[in-house]
């Protein structure tokens, strides 16, 4: 998930507000589960480990795995470009698209949480795709 400052959310951040209103929407738990600290890249300052676009993604993918094997998920959100970059390996044109993510699952891939805020107007967007996909995450999670 891309945040603005880089850091862990607040709960009277605007953000986390929105994730908050966003899951309520969809009819899921609306607690925000934050697994830790925000992934910063490059990982290590110094030395000779491979720290370009290849390692982040993987290193991205393994921790996401991780994760997933701990708790399964019907569909990962991708919230932001980063995440759709690192963990989907696509870009802005899946926007409000499900698609396939070997290793990972199905993810949803959105704008990030400071664009909706920015560009109001792509919140119905979410809103219309969030609507066609709602009943398969209602399903799983009950």
């Amino acid at each position: 998930m891309e945040l603005a400052t880089g850091q862990p959310f607040q709960s009277r951040d605007p953000s986390y507000l929105l994730l908050k209103d966003m899951l309520r929407a969809a009819g899921l738990p609306d607690s925000p589960q934050i697994l830790g600290e925000p992934i910063r890249w490059p990982l290590l300052a110094r030395g000779s480990l491979d720290q370009g676009p290849d390692a982040a993604r993987d290193f991205v993918h393994g921790f996401t795995q991780v994760q997933l094997e701990r708790e399964p998920a019907a569909c990962l959100w991708l919230v932001g470009l980063p995440a759709i970059r690192h963990a989907g390996e696509r870009d802005e044109s899946v926007y409000y698209q499900e698609f396939p993510v070997e290793g990972l699952g199905t993810a949803w891939a959105l704008p990030g949480l400071e664009v909706l805020m920015d560009e109001p107007q792509r919140k119905a967007d979410v809103w219309k795709a969030m609507r066609r996909l709602m009943a398969r995450w209602k399903t799983s999670n009950e």
